[in-house]
């Protein structure tokens, strides 16, 4: 990975735009199949032209390789339409690799189902600071932040200071827009005004400190010494706990549920057996209706 990568966050707003690649490898696709309409090539318009909006924009100044672009993918499924009104949800999955390894591990894995916005076949997407054109980019523009901060703050301390605040920052804009959906404070726990909340009030920190060490000195270092990693992701655990216990309807309990619970389980099945029935005991007080997905650690 890019040197850059790891003190990017300490030289926001000072480095000039590269010329180097993107920092997203996105798919995208836009699913039209339940709504019943003469005309999918609507469809097929839209997701050509987000996926050209995604990857082939800079949205920071770091460096980036070309094989080192973040792996991720946004799935719209369109559930209504009416004309170029559309009433949707959509599906953000985000990984990163492993170092020293084949390995990508997931870092987001978020369904959000109040994507409503306006569309017509082959009108330009466009995003310009301080400005957003409608509910579709400004929603994907949120989640690239979102993916962007996960990303970086793998890699050091708070490192994605800087893009939890430009997805915090798009929250304040759309607001304002009285039609949009998904932006609206105590409207919904799981929505995007409470997920940008989460990633930047006061009481994240710990959660981030926690990501960093789950990633930095946990997963890649399991490579060079695996009981050594797998011990240093195990012990960051009780910071989920803390936020259960002070917070228990954080979305941040839910996302890293979704993104994180089945590899948990799989790094439990190779610790001790005392480890593993600590894990069982803490990941089923965390998440107590997964009790399926924690079905190997009782064996």
């Amino acid at each position: 990975m890019s040197i850059k990568r790891l003190w990017l966050p300490l030289l926001a707003g000072c480095l000039s735009l590269s010329a180097n690649a993107q920092e997203l490898n996105a798919r995208i696709t836009v699913n039209g199949d339940k709504v019943q309409s003469t005309d999918k090539q609507v469809f097929a318009t839209l997701q050509n032209a987000l996926t050209e909006f995604v990857n082939s924009r800079k949205w920071t100044d770091a460096t980036f390789n070309t094989n080192e672009r973040i792996d991720c993918t946004m799935s719209i499924i369109v559930n209504e339409q009416d004309n170029s009104s559309f009433k949707a949800e959509i599906q953000v999955q985000a990984r990163r690799p492993v170092y020293n390894s084949s390995y990508t591990t997931p870092i987001l894995n978020f369904r959000d189902q109040q994507l409503n916005f306006e569309y017509t076949e082959f009108q330009p997407l466009e995003y310009v600071d301080n400005r957003l054109e409608n509910n579709l980019t400004a929603t994907v523009i949120f989640y690239i932040y979102v993916i962007l901060g996960l990303d970086f703050d793998s890699f050091s301390p708070l490192g994605g200071n800087i893009f939890f605040q430009q997805a915090q920052q798009i929250v304040s804009l759309a607001q304002s827009q009285m039609s949009w959906t998904g932006w609206k404070a105590f409207d919904n726990t799981q929505n995007r005004h409470a997920v940008a909340t989460a990633l930047t009030d006061n009481t994240s920190e710990a959660f981030r400190q926690m990501w960093y060490t789950y990633h930095r000195k946990g997963l890649d270092e399991m490579a060079a010494n695996a009981d050594r990693g797998r011990t240093t992701l195990l012990t960051a655990l009780p910071v989920l706990q803390q936020i259960k216990s002070t917070r228990p309807t954080s979305v941040i309990l839910q996302m890293f549920s979704d993104a994180k619970l089945d590899e948990l389980v799989a790094v439990y099945s190779k610790a001790t057996s005392q480890e593993k029935q600590e894990g069982l005991k803490t990941l089923s007080s965390l998440y107590p209706a997964q009790s399926a997905r924690l079905e190997p650690l009782k064996k």
